[in-house]
């Protein structure tokens, strides 16, 4: 069994037998680590933007697949997996091979919380529990650094599940910050970037977190519900759109994150 010390969600085993995808479009390879719905917010860009949303789930045992000329970018999720615990959890090697050959190919890439762990780590940066432990685990103000551009012009609430945190690789722009985490995004050169946070969540998503057995409530640095709803009320609509953008930026032509949110 895989225990949640920190992670973004719990999974259950499903049937992945006789999955087809169409070969022919455009695809956005998504690399999720737990069993529940596709309803966030890739997903729904994916398919408005006319991408095949092309979800895999190695930890279940879904192959990746080799890197074809259909794949316009990739996203790794987050998860409750420990960026650097190969040996424990062997899928995540073939999840670093992958990520070696989309970076080797410029392939657009996304990393979201585990995912953007991941990135760093395999980039030789250091990825763990700060000293002293604490969660993220609620909706948290993030602010943009010098760097940041347009990626971020002013402070925002943001979805955040986790207790680990990286330092940033050699050759990244840090891009935000939090107040208890301070790397909180980053980029490297033009199409990869990395978010410590979920503005992939949807309100749905989000509830599922709270109503989750492995919830955290009450660990140093969680918010309460009451205060998690009154900033899910408020704050949710405007990371989703910020968000699209993003994706937008990331996902359209090669080299649009660098060209929207600064030069190297």
């Amino acid at each position: 069994s895989v225990e949640l010390p920190c992670g973004s969600s719990a999974f259950t085993p499903r049937d992945i037998s006789g999955k087809k995808k169409n070969m022919d479009a455009a695809r956005l390879l998504l690399i999720r680590h737990d069993d529940g719905p596709d309803d966030d917010l890739v997903v729904g860009f994916a398919r408005r933007a006319g991408y095949v949303a092309d979800i895999r789930r190695p930890f279940l045992g879904e192959e990746i697949g080799e890197l074809s000329a259909d794949v316009a970018g990739t996203v790794i999720y987050g998860g409750p997996y420990n960026a650097y615990d190969t040996g424990v959890h062997p899928f995540l090697r073939e999840e670093y091979a992958w990520l070696d050959r989309a970076l080797a190919a410029g392939v657009p890439v996304l990393g979201l919380c585990q995912g953007a762990q991941m990135i760093a780590h395999h980039a030789g940066a250091w990825v763990g529990a700060p000293e002293g432990g604490g969660y993220e685990f609620g909706l948290y103000p993030v602010r943009p650094t010098v760097e940041a551009g347009e990626f971020l012009e002013a402070p925002m609430h943001v979805t955040q599940y986790h207790c680990h945190t990286f330092d940033l690789p050699d050759d990244a722009v840090h891009l935000a910050e939090s107040d208890a985490f301070s790397n909180q995004a980053f980029r490297m050169g033009g199409n990869v970037l990395g978010l410590q946070f979920h503005p992939e969540q949807t309100r749905a998503g989000f509830r599922r977190w709270q109503d989750a057995d492995h919830a955290p409530w009450g660990a140093p640095g969680a918010q309460t519900r009451e205060v998690q709803d009154r900033l899910a009320a408020c704050c949710l609509d405007r990371q989703a759109n910020w968000f699209d953008g993003v994706l937008s930026g990331l996902f359209g032509a090669r080299g649009a994150l660098q060209n929207r949110f600064g030069s190297p």
